[in-house]
């Protein structure tokens, strides 16, 4: 059996800036940051689509430049641990340089240093500088934030992912207390879970924030076989009209791609011929046929 190239990996949709963005990031984070692979999609609904991997602190993502089809905003973001002030100040510094702040780098009941920002892209951002007394925690958390219509399910979401998932569990839950309206007092301040062996965090939020989950970020699921692919889909795809090129939406709004290994590995190894004849082939499916993908990888190989 092949080992997936990582469990779940955030997908980040730009317009024309991926690769200028993932450059961006491997030089504000530095350390364990590097650019992995990049390639070219030809004649996808956007036309020649550009997508690139990197990785933050170690942390793998994707990106692709794709058309002005959807915005960032902060329903998901990335919370940053930082081992330093020194180091918070100097990401803090470079990532809000053309963007806008959320919540204002400073001392909170919560952490010694924390602050929420939006870069000049868009991406949203959560950087913090646990106290000396504190467990460790991952370099990169991706973060769920529950508003809108969905808000008040931030902990059922997580239930639900929970029960999906292997290597799954929910962390404990932090609640508004009383006096913090317009948020309930059962409502989720911040949780955290793990799925497939990942920390992921969620919240919920009754504020007016004008903004819901879209595909601007979406989660990989990189899956061993056509089995596993439809394991996922079918207890993870709610919204029929969302079903496109192995991208689905959950109950939540949340999108997800559920993507075999293999088709990453054609991607990062076949000739152009073989690429476009792939993504011609996925381009036409909805849930990714595994079988499909190989045929149209063999047949470019044999013109």
């Amino acid at each position: 059996m092949k080992s997936k190239p990582e469990r779940i990996v955030p997908h980040l949709w730009f317009d024309k800036e991926a690769r200028e963005a993932a450059n961006f990031y491997v030089s504000v984070f530095g350390k364990d940051s590097k650019i992995n692979h990049a390639a070219t999609l030809s004649d996808t609904p956007s036309g020649d689509a550009e997508t690139i991997s990197f990785e933050i602190f170690g942390y793998p993502f994707m990106a692709i430049s794709a058309g002005p089809y959807f915005t960032f905003n902060p329903s998901i973001s990335f919370i940053v641990t930082c081992e330093s002030r020194e180091e918070i100040d100097r990401i803090w510094d470079r990532l809000s340089e053309g963007g806008g702040v959320l919540m204002p780098i400073d001392q909170y009941p919560f952490s010694e240093r924390y602050g929420w920002l939006r870069d000049k892209y868009g991406l949203t951002w959560q950087l913090i500088m646990p106290g000396p007394d504190e467990k460790p925690a991952p370099r990169i958390i991706p973060s769920f934030l529950f508003v809108g219509e969905v808000y008040g399910k931030a902990e059922e979401a997580i239930n639900h992912y929970v029960s999906i998932f292997k290597e799954a569990s929910a962390g404990p839950v932090f609640r508004y207390g009383p006096g913090r309206e317009p948020d309930k007092e059962d409502a989720v301040m911040f949780a955290d879970f793990t799925l497939n062996g990942q920390k992921f965090a969620a919240m919920d939020s009754a504020r007016e924030h004008g903004y819901k989950f879209n595909e601007a970020v979406s989660l990989m699921i990189y899956c061993d076989g056509q089995e596993e692919i439809d394991y996922y889909w079918e207890r993870l795809s709610a919204v029929p009209e969302a079903e496109q090129c192995g991208w689905l939406k959950d109950k939540y709004g949340v999108s997800w791609q559920v993507v075999p290994v293999d088709l990453d590995e054609m991607m990062r190894k076949g000739t152009k011929e073989q690429m476009d004849r792939v993504t011609q082939a996925f381009l036409k499916m909805k849930k990714f046929d595994v079988a499909a993908l190989k045929e149209a990888f063999a047949n470019a190989a044999m013109v």
